[in-house]
């Protein structure tokens, strides 16, 4: 068996819910970060995928990114949408809001001083390197095997490695990190982390997409009442309507139908 598929396994023992036959782990911030820095201590590469509406509805129009979710060692739940469906199914406290944001926050808080090391890869050229002089000044203590910015390229599921990928992922593991951090957008960062984690011998990857513009000042974040309140998706299209129209305006109110339709009809009970 792979030490992908050992994870997988893992992940199944702790708990799935399926949004429209999507995995989602049952897990809060607190469990993420319990199993985050437990797998960077010891053991083969793990992939977390931070997962909201809008990467959850592409899985269902992507079979491939919908595979890479089956197989992802966690798949945490990024917003309040996700959260309340599985809080609607009775799964109450063991599924939690765990923003890639915030859990970027709370591994780095949680493993200042105890010798993990971490791995920053994706963000705009220079984005990085200023993420981690932020991040250094606000935990002291914690610990950056280095910083990598790719170029923009397109990132196939189903394509061989590339000489360029191959490149990036020894420059990553002569770098030795534990937690590897992955700043790339949806689904760019799944597919990159699931093909670079078979060659990796130890590491936690982390698609966190925005979380990288957020902490280093790039992009401001919606304040914490709109966060709690499941509102940062208006903060963001306010920001930013061009490019996030469809993903609020048009994805995310089909995932509602969506979810009503499986909720009437008893489909999420089916195993």
């Amino acid at each position: 068996m792979s030490a992908i598929d050992v994870a997988t396994r893992e992940a199944v023992d702790r708990g799935t819910l399926r949004v429209l036959g999507v995995p989602v782990s049952l897990v809060d911030m607190a469990g993420a970060v319990d199993t985050v820095t437990g797998w960077g201590r010891s053991g083969p590469a793990k992939t977390v995928f931070v997962r909201d509406v809008h990467g959850l509805m592409l899985a269902l129009q992507n079979p491939a990114l919908l595979a890479l979710h089956e197989r992802a060692s966690l798949v945490v739940p990024d917003g309040m949408p996700l959260t309340w469906v599985g809080r609607l199914r009775g799964f109450g406290s063991r599924i939690g809001r765990v923003p890639g944001a915030d859990l970027m926050a709370e591994v780095c808080r949680a493993s200042a001083g105890t010798g993990l090391r971490h791995f920053f890869f994706g963000g705009k050229p220079g984005v990085a390197e200023t993420l981690v002089e932020r991040l250094t000044q606000t935990y002291p203590g914690l610990q950056i095997a280095g910083t990598f910015s790719p170029p923009m390229r397109s990132i196939e599921a189903d394509a061989p490695l590339s000489p360029e990928e191959a490149r990036e992922i020894e420059i990553i593991r002569q770098a030795a990190p534990d937690i590897i951090w992955v700043g790339l957008s949806t689904p760019k960062q799944e597919y990159w982390m699931m093909k670079a984690a078979p060659h990796l011998p130890h590491g936690v990857l982390l698609g966190v997409g925005a979380a990288f513009d957020f902490h280093s000042g790039l992009v401001r974040r919606a304040p914490p009442w709109m966060r709690d309140n499941g509102l940062e998706w208006l903060h963001r299209l306010a920001s930013e309507p061009r490019r996030l129209w469809r993903r609020y305006l048009v994805l995310a109110p089909l995932f509602v139908v969506k979810v009503i339709e499986e909720q009437i009809s008893g489909r999420w009970k089916a195993p």
